[in-house]
């Protein structure tokens, strides 16, 4: 690497005849201008020699965990720098050498380490397996392209966390992680509140063991804006499939999922706002708005967490979101139960952090113009619970809506003191018309 640097830039390829094994016995360092380019049939792996560069000193530790705040104990890592590519058919492997937990001088907890960098390729074939905590983590970079990139982190932890990073393109990956398999993310450990955005995500599996597998935070202090996801399969999240949470202040906005396919998700999808204000300069609360969901499909059983809306008061509420051919399949199996607000867990972001919806579809809190049309919920076993709830609410509105109807359920859909409710073309799935129930509520289809 120092070589092709010092030549201006190049390629160091490992090749792969014979499928070839390299050692990194000790941390590689990225240069500018350089490709590292793995063959087929090539495996640079780690290795459990406890030679790897400690973790470097970082004054805003406590903004997050100890994962994110640290980029040198790594397998490869590179600091302000431009123009770099990691590709071929071939394998970069912890091989065991990366743990999972706070690593202690001379251990790595991730393969790839990535901060401050413009210009970024990662993939063309390439896999990344058994990372530690990341198999791949980037902070503060910006143009990163990626395609056809696999990563095997099931038995550990993260896949890919993109921190703090603008003008991303991601294509054809597969990504299989224990935690997080797709995460974008703003934190403060490079001693700033940056921005992230204008990212596009396609034609892409992912799946997660323990956690998210597509998400925006926990760590949220940047604001997000222009994201694109189209084309994605998710298979198993026991956490979100589609997760969305502003814990430190951030304000998401411009949004938009297409064409997702979700099976074994415990939360199909989840918007919260919280005030964990885990950021430096005294962040406030953030917000949540403008965000599409458009032919999203998630079946099966497994969901056990009802598709949530929860935001804040004041200027932190949820705001103009659309579900537009959005239909879901959850276990049900509930009784009838009090119609209440849950308890509800503000610095937590876990889907379980808000107690047992009392709807077994949607739960909406705290939002404002929430459009559903020609969407349905249905369950995989009756269920005692309403359909929908919407809460402290305005302008929500249901358009050729379709809700499955459970034998002891009280009513279909439930406003408590939303104003602006409208209910149009709707139905049962007997063809039914819906029930309805307000309290402090006010119908508007103008």
């Amino acid at each position: 690497m120092d070589a092709a640097a010092a030549a201006g830039g190049g390629t160091v390829r490992l090749p792969g005849d014979g499928r070839a094994t390299y050692e990194s016995k000790n941390t590689l360092h990225m240069k500018s201008e350089v490709t590292l380019q793995i063959d087929k049939g090539a495996t640079l792996s780690g290795n459990g020699a406890d030679d790897y560069d400690p973790p470097e000193p970082n004054e805003w530790d406590d903004y997050q965990d100890y994962g994110h705040s640290h980029f040198h104990n790594a397998m490869i890592h590179g600091d302000r720098l431009s123009d770099i590519a990691f590709v071929g058919e071939g394998v970069i492997d912890g091989d065991g050498a990366l743990i999972t937990g706070d690593p202690k001088s001379g251990e790595a907890d991730k393969i790839i380490s990535l901060t401050r960098c413009k210009g970024l390729r990662l993939g063309d074939g390439l896999t990344l397996r058994e990372g530690g905590h990341f198999a791949a983590l980037v902070n503060g970079c910006d143009d990163v392209v990626s395609d056809r990139l696999t990563i095997d982190t099931a038995m550990d932890r993260d896949g890919w966390n993109v921190i703090n990073t603008t003008d991303v393109t991601i294509t054809n990956a597969h990504l299989d992680a224990n935690d997080d398999a797709l995460a974008f993310k703003s934190d403060y450990a490079l001693g700033a509140k940056l921005s992230n955005g204008r990212v596009r995500v396609s034609d892409s599996y992912l799946s997660a063991g323990c956690c998210n597998a597509l998400m925006f935070g926990s760590e949220t202090c940047g604001d997000f804006t222009d994201y694109r996801f189209e084309r994605i399969r998710i298979e198993g999240s026991e956490k979100s499939g589609l997760g969305m949470v502003s814990m430190d202040g951030s304000k998401i906005s411009d949004v938009h999922y297409k064409d997702i396919t979700m099976t074994g998700v415990r939360s199909p999808i989840m918007q919260k706002i919280g005030d964990r204000k885990r950021c430096g300069n005294n962040p406030g609360v953030g917000s949540i708005s403008d965000v599409t969901y458009t032919d999203i499909k998630a079946t099966g059983a497994s969901p056990s967490f009802s598709p949530t809306l929860w935001g804040e008061s004041g200027q932190s509420r949820i705001k103009d979101v659309t579900f537009t051919d959005v239909d879901l399949t959850v276990p049900g199996g509930n009784g009838t139960m009090s119609t209440g607000v849950p308890s509800n867990k503000s610095t937590d972001y876990n889907p379980k952090s808000i107690g047992t919806r009392p709807a077994y579809g949607w739960y909406i809190r705290r939002a404002d113009r929430v459009t559903f049309v020609d969407s349905e919920v249905r369950f995989a076993s009756n269920d005692g619970r309403p359909a929908v709830i919407a809460n402290e609410s305005t302008g929500i509105r249901f358009t050729a809506f379709t809700a499955q109807r459970g034998s002891s359920s009280p009513a279909d859909l439930v406003f408590q003191r939303t104003q602006g409710y409208c209910v149009r073309d709707s139905a049962d799935t007997g063809g039914g018309a819906l029930r309805i129930s307000q309290s402090g509520s006010s119908e508007d289809c103008g």
